[in-house]
C-alpha cells in the first residue's frame, strides 16, 4: 500500500527540522560504538569492582558474552509495577540459557499520579520524568553494557526510560511490561460513583468500596490513560515484543514473554551478527507511528507532551502541528474507556494492536519499512503471541474485529480523524481531544471563570456558584508555576455541571490525564501564564471563544492585547512534600509545546 500523503508530508516535514540535530545525534551514537564492547576498556580494578557480587564473575572477567543490564522501576507503590519484583531472577536464568551475564544496573523513581491526583505530591509528577531519565543515566554510566532491558509501565516512567535509552543510543533496547490487572469494577461504574460522591449522593464509604473494586489487584489500571497508552506506543515503534502490551501479570505467557525478550536483548548487541542500537530505531518513522497509534486508539494527551521530549532526545524535532496534522489523517479505530465503556483487556480480546496494525498498515498509515528490536519491517507486529510448552510462538493476529464496539477497521472507523486538535489563537497554542466529547460541545463561547488552582475550582462548585455556560481557566498551572500538575480531579465536577445542562470548558496551562473524557478541555497552552503568557490577561467575566472544529482559542475582550499580565503568589508551591527539591526543575522547564523538559 502506498503511504498516506500526510504521514508522508509530516514526516519530510519532522526530517527536515530534524537534520542538523539528528545528524549530530547519530555521529555522536556511531562514536560510542565504535569503540567496541564497553567492558574492554574498564581497568582490571574498574571491571573487579563491577563484577565482584556476581555468581558468573569469571564468564564477565574472560569471555565476550554480552552482558545486559536492567533499568528497573519496580516498587509496591504502584500495581503496574509490582510484578517487576519477580523479573531480574527470571532474566538472570533467562540471560544465562541465552549466554548472556545479567546485571541490575540501577532503580528508578517511579510515582503513581492515582495516588497524588489533586495533592501537592502531584505538583513533582512531571518532572520525575526528567529524574527517571536522569537515574537511568546514572545505572548506564557503569559502561559495562551490551544491551539494555527497561522495566517499565505508567505515565512518566517510560517517556524517562525512553529520554535515556535515546541518550545512550548506542546500546540496544528492549522494553518489557507487565500487563494490566485483570478486569474489575467496570470504569463507567467507578465514574458514576465518583460524580455522586461529588454532589453528596452518595459518601465515602461507597465511593472507597468502588474505588477498591476497580483498583484491585497487580497490573496497569484498566481504563486507556497514560501508561496504557505507553504500552501501545512501545509496539508502535518497535521496543516490545509483538504482542506483549496487553498480556497480564503473573501468567504463563507473560513469563516466557520476558523470557523471550532477555534472549532478544542477548541477540541483537553489537557482539552478535544483529545489531540493533536504540538510537537507529529511534527514527523519524518510529515517532510518526508512534503518533499514528495515538491517534488511532485515543490515547492520553499526556502523550503530546511527552512525545517532543523523548523524540528530542534522539535528535528528533517534533511539534503540535504533527500532532494535528497526523490527527485529521488518521481514524478512529477503538473505543477503550474514558472513550468507550471497554478497558483494555477487551480491547486485547478484540485483536488488539496486532489487529490494528494490520489495518493501518493496509491503509498505508503506518511507515512498513522500520527497525525493531525483533527485525526489519512494522509487519512483525501484526503477529500474536501464543504459549507453546513454556515457550513462546508468534502466529497470524487477527485479520477481523472480534468485537466491532470495541475495535473497528480503519476503513470503517469510529470516526474519521483521531480526535486530537491543535487550537491557536490569542491565549496561545494548545491542545484539545474531541474524541470522546459530544459535537455539539466542540464549540462553546462564555464567560470566563478565573481560578490559579483546583482546590478554588473546588470550592467555588461546594458554594453552587456556576449557574451559566462558563470555560473555567485554571491558570498558573504550568511547568514552571507549579511542575505542571494534573488537573483530573476536576473532571467529576466539571461532567456534573454539563449533566446539569451546562455549556461548560476547561482552559488551562496545566496537564489533564489521559482519563479525561466528555468535558471539553483546552490544556498545555503555551507560553504559560507564569512567564506572562496570554492566559495571565483573562478576567472573570470575558468571553472566550473555544472553537475545536476551526481549532482557534480567542479571548473576545477588546482590549485583551493591553492589557498587563496578573501575577501570582506562587510561594505555596515552593515548599513541601519535596518540593524544595524541585527548584532547579520549576526554574528550567522548557515551553509545554515542546516537551516541558529540563534534561534534553
Amino acid at each position: 500500500m502506498t503511504l498516506n500523503a500526510t504521514i508522508s508530508r509530516v514526516t519530510d516535514r519532522i526530517r527536515e527540522r530534524s537534520a542538523d540535530s539528528r545528524a549530530h545525534y547519530l555521529q555522536k551514537i556511531a562514536r560510542a560504538a565504535e569503540e567496541g564492547p564497553r567492558r574492554a576498556h574498564l581497568s582490571c580494578g574498574n571491571q573487579a569492582h563491577a563484577y565482584a557480587a556476581m555468581d558468573d564473575k569469571d564468564d564477565m572477567a574472560h569471555t565476550r558474552m554480552p552482558n545486559i543490564g536492567i533499568v528497573t522501576a519496580y516498587n509496591d507503590m504502584l500495581s503496574a509495577h509490582q510484578p517487576f519484583e519477580s523479573y531480574p531472577a527470571l532474566i538472570r536464568r533467562a540471560g544465562k540459557q541465552a549466554g548472556a551475564t545479567v546485571q541490575v544496573a540501577g532503580g528508578v523513581p517511579a510515582m503513581c499520579d492515582g495516588v497524588t491526583q489533586g495533592r501537592p505530591g502531584m505538583e513533582l509528577s512531571l518532572f520525575s520524568r526528567d529524574v527517571i531519565a536522569l537515574a537511568s543515566g546514572v545505572a548506564l554510566s557503569h559502561d559495562c553494557f551490551d544491551a539494555a532491558m527497561y522495566l517499565g509501565v505508567c505515565d512518566k516512567i517510560v517517556p524517562g526510560l525512553i529520554i535515556a535509552a535515546a541518550t545512550f543510543g548506542h546500546i540496544p533496547a528492549v522494553f518489557v511490561p507487565a500487563g494490566p490487572m485483570p478486569s474489575g469494577l467496570p470504569n463507567d461504574e467507578k465514574s458514576k460513583v465518583r460524580q455522586q460522591f461529588a454532589t453528596g449522593e452518595v459518601g465515602r464509604d461507597e465511593l472507597m468500596k468502588a474505588e477498591m473494586a476497580s483498583y484491585h489487584g497487580a497490573g496497569t489500571c484498566t481504563f486507556y490513560g497514560t501508561a496504557n497508552t505507553n504500552q501501545m506506543l512501545m509496539e508502535f515503534m518497535g521496543l516490545h515484543l509483538p504482542g506483549s502490551s496487553f498480556v497480564n501479570p503473573n501468567t504463563p505467557l507473560r513469563d516466557a514473554l520476558t523470557v523471550s525478550a532477555v534472549e532478544r536483548a542477548a541477540a541483537i548487541t553489537r557482539m552478535g551478527n544483529d545489531y540493533r542500537p536504540a538510537g537507529e530505531i529511534l527514527d523519524e518513522k518510529a515517532f510518526v507511528n508512534g503518533m499514528v497509534g495515538l491517534m488511532a486508539t485515543g490515547g492520553s494527551t499526556n502523550l503530546v507532551l511527552h512525545l517532543p521530549a523523548m523524540a528530542r532526545a534522539a535528535g528528533v524535532l517534533l511539534d503540535i502541528e504533527d500532532f494535528h496534522d497526523i490527527s485529521e489523517s488518521v481514524p478512529l479505530m477503538a473505543r477503550v474507556y474514558p472513550n468507550g465503556l471497554a478497558d483494555v483487556n477487551h480491547f486485547h480480546a478484540a485483536g488488539g494492536l496486532g489487529y490494528m496494525i494490520g489495518q493501518l498498515l493496509e491503509a498505508g498509515l503506518l511507515h512498513p519499512d522500520v527497525k525493531t528490536i525483533v527485525g526489519d519491517g512494522l509487519e512483525r507486529y501484526t503477529a500474536e503471541p501464543k504459549l507453546d510448552g513454556e515457550r513462546v510462538r508468534w502466529e497470524d493476529g487477527a485479520r477481523e474485529t472480534l468485537n466491532d464496539k470495541i475495535l473497528r477497521p480503519a476503513s470503517d472507523p469510529f470516526a474519521q480523524t483521531g480526535g486530537l486538535k491543535q487550537l491557536e489563537g490569542n491565549l496561545g497554542r494548545g491542545v484539545i481531544k474531541v474524541s470522546a466529547v459530544a459535537a455539539e460541545r466542540h464549540i462553546i463561547e462564555a464567560k470566563a471563570r478565573v481560578f490559579t488552582d483546583q482546590y478554588q475550582v473546588k470550592t467555588a462548585f461546594q458554594a453552587g456558584e456556576f449557574t451559566e455556560d462558563t470555560i473555567v481557566v485554571v491558570r498558573f498551572q504550568g511547568p514552571r508555576a507549579n511542575g505542571m500538575p494534573e488537573l483530573h480531579s476536576l473532571t467529576p465536577m466539571l461532567a456534573v455541571l454539563q449533566d446539569r445542562g451546562l455549556k461548560v470548558a476547561l482552559l488551562t496551562d496545566g496537564r489533564m490525564s489521559g482519563a479525561s473524557g466528555k468535558v471539553p478541555a483546552a490544556i498545555h497552552i503555551s507560553p504559560e501564564a507564569s512567564v506572562g503568557g496570554p492566559l495571565a490577561r483573562v478576567r472573570d467575566g470575558d468571553v472566550i471563544r473555544l472553537d475545536a472544529t476551526m481549532g482557534t482559542i480567542d479571548c473576545l475582550a477588546d482590549d485583551f492585547d493591553v492589557r498587563k499580565p496578573a501575577q501570582a503568589d506562587l510561594s505555596a508551591n515552593a515548599e513541601g512534600m519535596g518540593r524544595e527539591m524541585f527548584a532547579f526543575f520549576r526554574n528550567n522547564a522548557g515551553l509545554a509545546t515542546e516537551g516541558a523538559g529540563c534534561v534534553v
